[in-house]
């Protein structure tokens, strides 16, 4: 285990930076980054080989910012781990049954799930993806897997010649203001041959990646939906609040009597991709690759993505493994760009699954609107299998589609009953957020002005809605008239919807000191 000292100048605290050497690194402990862990330490086994994997989490423990409402396609956990259930997987609740309906005002209309379609669940689990990514955990550390949980991967790292050398993890015990505490710890360079970015959704090294290597030039723009109950965020209207239009969901008719009588007990936002194939950037890159949900490998109609994303970290790292070996293992080769992974990607069955639905969402955003997309689903899903010659685009990114307050009507929500339906802050609250209070902002802007002149006066401030944690806040300035955008990011659900759907584009998302953000238990 070979350490080296990296000079750093930081914060005027004459440190230096701990580097630690590996073979691979991975970049998160979901689905897809401990199924990539995994499977390489597989590999190794089965060849004798040793390979050093590390894979840093910024959560307190695996699984602590894990949150789906999953129902699981059970098909690479079964090629991942043929025995799963003798392993004790956290697949109890097998689906017995499925409906699916459109809601209006008042009432629900059924419609039949017909065989074929990617809404049918027969053979899928329901579970809670945080006690499985922390079951996968367990199995990937008794293979050998160095898990840091708790480290933030802040930085990454490249070479002279352009090429990813691996992460840094952010430097702790920082004041506000920038000024180094008593606590004050260097953060920790992780170097590595390939390093696997499995962030998730929109994750904040994803997108330095995608402008350095120019990743997202021949891809549509992504879109996204904030999961709480699924809210497209390229909605128009910024009166819109997801979180209120979740519990004004809860009231409908045919979902209240299902809540009745039962206790709140948790809460969380995340959000997701939903652009789907076409929003793919390129996955490759020298001396990294993307997997999982940081590219975006969710099959949206089938409102499921572990099963993809689990492959994906799967066959990355077996293109990984076979250019490990053919490299030699012992060499000092660094930065391999292994574009086998893509290729292969593209030839296995999650590339011809997201294919097949591509054109479903969308169809529903399209002059089409969502009956016609689901006539659209109808003819060219269920007897075609989405083989139609055209793919259809996204009207743009999800900031671009806001409209001017001014050209909308402003959304009147119910108050809530504190039974079926419940305020923000007392929500969050059983999220477990925290974060330690005196920090640089994790939340920054790069323009103090523009929430107020540009946000504020055009789109009546969509910051104050937009987030599912209570944020962002206006608040009347201390001396004059006028307002000042407030941020209270120790409210931070790193669901990163701000990030997404700020119009301006000014607001940044960068990781708080590790172990910080919710605390969530199964979800």
């Amino acid at each position: 285990m070979p350490f080296y000292r990296c000079p750093s100048a930081g914060l005027g605290v004459n440190m230096e930076r701990f580097a630690e050497e590996a073979d691979v690194v991975v970049v998160g402990a979901g689905p897809a980054g401990l199924s990539a862990a995994i499977r390489l330490k597989q590999l190794a086994a089965e060849q004798s080989k040793e390979v050093r994997v590390c894979l840093v989490e910024k959560a307190s423990q695996i699984g602590a910012h894990t949150l789906s409402g999953a129902c699981l396609e059970p098909r690479a956990l079964e090629e991942l781990f043929p025995d799963w259930k003798e392993r004790g997987a956290p697949l109890n609740t097998p689906v017995t049954e499925d409906k699916f309906g459109i809601l209006t005002e008042t009432s629900r209309i059924p419609v039949p799930i017909l065989p074929g379609l990617p809404m049918v669940n027969h053979g899928n689990y329901i579970v809670r993806l945080g006690h499985l990514v922390s079951w996968l955990g367990e199995q990937a550390e008794a293979l050998g897997v160095e898990i840091y949980p708790g480290y933030a991967a802040a930085e990454v790292l490249f070479h002279e010649d352009g090429s990813v050398k691996g992460i840094a993890t952010n430097d702790v015990g920082i004041q506000k203001d920038g000024a180094p505490k008593a606590t004050f710890e260097r953060g920790l360079e992780l170097h590595a041959k390939v390093t696997v970015f499995a962030e998730g959704c929109h994750g904040h090294l994803a997108k330095q990646l995608y402008k350095k290597y120019n990743l997202r030039e021949n891809c549509q723009p992504q879109s996204y939906g904030i999961g709480l109950k699924e809210v497209g965020l390229d909605y128009q209207n910024p009166y819109l609040n997801p979180f209120r239009e979740f519990q004004r969901w809860k009231h409908h008719p045919s979902v209240q009597p299902t809540l009745e009588g039962g206790t709140r007990i948790a809460y969380g936002a995340r959000a997701l991709n939903e652009g789907g194939i076409q929003s793919i950037p390129k996955l490759t890159f020298p001396g990294g690759l993307l997997i999982g949900c940081s590219p975006g490998l969710l099959n949206v109609p089938k409102i499921k993505g572990t099963h993809t994303a689990m492959k994906s970290g799967m066959l990355a790292s077996e293109a990984i493994f076979s250019q490990l070996i053919n490299e030699n293992l012992q060499s000092k080769t660094v930065g391999l760009d292994v574009q086998e992974y893509e290729e292969n990607l593209k030839k296995s069955w999650v590339w011809k699954e997201l294919y097949a639905v591509r054109n479903i969402r969308p169809s529903c955003h399209s002059v089409l609107g969502v009956y016609g997309g689901m006539i659209y689903t109808g003819i060219f899903y269920w007897l075609l299998r989405g083989m139609e010659p055209w793919t259809l685009k996204h009207p743009g990114p999800d900031f671009a589609q806001l409209k001017p307050a001014k050209d909308c009507t402003p959304i009147e929500y119910p108050k809530p009953d504190g039974k079926i339906s419940f305020d923000l802050l007392s929500s969050v609250a059983l999220s477990g957020t925290n974060h330690e209070h005196d920090q640089p902002a994790h939340l920054t802007l790069k323009d103090d002005s523009i929430p107020v002149s540009r946000n504020l006066a055009v789109f009546d401030g969509p910051e104050q809605r937009f987030c599912p944690a209570g944020v962002y806040e206006y608040v009347p300035l201390e001396t004059g008239e006028g307002s000042r955008l407030q941020i209270n990011a120790q409210n931070c659900v790193h669901c990163k919807t701000c990030d997404i759907k700020d119009p301006s584009q000014n607001i940044n998302w960068v990781v708080p000191e590790g172990g910080g953000g919710p605390a969530y238990n199964g979800m």
